[in-house]
C-alpha cells in the first residue's frame, strides 16, 4: 500500500484534502475514484479540469507512487498578467516595485 494525498480547491478559500491509502499500480483517475471525490464533486469530471502532482501537469492515466501529492485545478477566472497590471496601476509607480522605498538622495529605480 502507498500513502497519497488529494488535493483540491473547490472554490475560492474552500480547500479539500484526503490522505489516501491506495494499491501499487493505482493510477491517478483510480485514487478520485476510491476516495469518493468524482461523486462528491462532479465538476471534476463534467469540466474535465486539469489535475497533477506536485505542481506539474500529469494526466489521469498516470501511475501513482508513495509520497504522491495529486493537485485539482480549476481554471483561472483572471489572467495573473492582467491583474498585476491593474494592481500596479491602482498602486501607482511610486508605491509598488523597485520605486516603493528609495534611499535619501538617490535617483528613482536604485
Amino acid at each position: 500500500m502507498m500513502d497519497v494525498v488529494l488535493v483540491f480547491a473547490s472554490a475560492v478559500r474552500e480547500v479539500h484534502e484526503t490522505h489516501l491509502a491506495v494499491p501499487e499500480g493505482t493510477t491517478l483517475k483510480d485514487a478520485l475514484h476510491l476516495a469518493g471525490w468524482l461523486e462528491r464533486f462532479p465538476a471534476i469530471e463534467q469540466t474535465p479540469l486539469t489535475v497533477g502532482i506536485w505542481g506539474r501537469k500529469a494526466s489521469r492515466s498516470t501511475l501513482l507512487r508513495q509520497g504522491d501529492r495529486v493537485e485539482i485545478y480549476r481554471e483561472l477566472r483572471v489572467d495573473p498578467k492582467v491583474a498585476r497590471r491593474e494592481r500596479f496601476v491602482g498602486q501607482g509607480s511610486r508605491g509598488a516595485g523597485l520605486f516603493a522605498q528609495r534611499r535619501p538622495g538617490s535617483k528613482a529605480g536604485y
